[in-house]
């Protein structure tokens, strides 16, 4: 089963937001048999989403459109789907008392006609609940395909999905499709897959793919089955003979993170880190702290932009800082050994560098 998703509004089309809905939509629908070949974005036109709608209906057996179902005079999703399956829209009572009794609870005693459009619905179409928000979801069959409209604000898109429509979809692909993943450090993209492909094989019916982000890089294989089980079966020879070609530049699998690694390897050992930090302005400190847990094995950190700070707060000796400057091998090894000795940590990390937007002593900004 393949799916498309549409997603509305001029916002995304202007760069005011992100469609966030879309990659979160691919990794979903992916896991339920439903894998997205078609993404697309469109504005507030009921001419364009139409379009949009039809060629996503053509290439897909279930399309998702995102957006567009709001209390707003440019929440225009309801008329396009209307047209798509040529029927009319009819205004359903019980979502009017539901529309009247929400917001009466935020004081409002009458209500526009562009918050009641939310109890609009195209004939035939089945009302999918928003437990987080004012517009529901819809549900229409077009004869061997489906077409869902589902709110834009993501919160209220990912409450609608769990309600049932990804279940749905699940049970009619009849597959789950199945990703492992390994996080690898230290080697680049090329070198990672160089040493993969010189290691397994690839057999019909698995994906094999690289993502490299910053100094990372990800070895992502995905196959479809009956079962995750049966999935599993395929996937897991393939990543362990990877995995152990790759060796230490494995630091992680699937969902884990750099920082949830570093945090749960430091509190294996009983070890702790403290960071000093110039140029990334407390970064560090807070992707590990983000971890749940990190507070026993992080210290502590300090920011230290300029240069006498560094030895003031972070023990930098001044004979370094004179001899090879702020930005320097010199000075970040200083920083790590000074936090880690001020602050009582097992470890110390220092990072400094150019802020910018100018040079500093011959070095340019990063």
């Amino acid at each position: 089963m393949r799916a498309a998703v549409v997603a509305i509004g001029d916002e995304l089309l202007l760069g005011d937001i992100v469609n966030s809905n879309a990659a979160w939509l691919g990794a979903e629908l992916a896991a339920v048999g439903a894998p997205v070949v078609h993404s697309s974005m469109v504005g507030d036109e009921v001419d364009r989403i139409v379009v949009a709608l039809r060629r996503a209906l053509e290439d897909a057996d279930v399309v998702l459109a995102c957006g567009g179902l709001g209390p707003t005079v440019d929440d225009l999703t309801r008329s396009a789907v209307a047209e798509v399956a040529g029927v009319p829209l009819e205004r359903q009572p019980a979502l009017e008392e539901a529309l009247r009794a929400r917001f009466a609870e935020y004081g409002y005693t009458s209500l526009p006609d562009a918050v009641m459009q939310q109890a609009d619905v195209p004939r035939g179409a089945t009302v999918l609940d928003n437990p987080v928000g004012s517009a529901p979801g819809l549900r229409l069959e077009l004869g061997d395909k489906l077409l869902f409209a589902m709110p834009g604000p993501p919160h209220e898109l990912a409450a609608v999905m769990s309600g049932g429509v990804l279940a749905e979809l699940a049970a009619r692909s009849g597959t789950v499709v199945v990703t492992r993943t390994l996080h690898c450090a230290g080697l680049g993209e090329s070198g990672v897959a160089e040493v993969v492909e010189r290691t397994i094989e690839v057999p019909d019916g698995v994906a094999l793919a690289y993502l490299a982000g910053g100094a990372l890089v990800r070895v992502r294989l995905t196959t479809a089955a009956p079962t995750e089980p049966e999935a599993d079966d395929v996937l897991r020879p393939l990543v362990e003979r990877a995995a152990a070609a790759l060796g230490d530049h494995v630091f992680g699998r699937d969902a884990d993170t750099l920082a949830a690694v570093v945090v749960d390897r430091l509190r294996s050992a009983g070890r702790t880190v403290a960071v000093a930090e110039s140029l990334t302005a407390g970064l560090l400190g807070a992707t590990l702290t983000e971890v749940p847990g990190s507070s026993a094995v992080f210290r502590g950190g300090v920011q230290v932009y300029a240069t006498d700070l560094k030895a003031s707060l972070a023990g930098v000796p001044e004979r370094v800082l004179a001899e090879h400057g702020a930005v320097s091998p010199e000075t970040a090894a200083a920083l790590a050994e000074g936090v880690r000795d001020r602050l009582g940590a097992t470890y110390g990390v220092g990072l400094t560098g150019v802020a910018g937007p100018d040079p500093q002593e011959g070095h340019p900004p990063g």
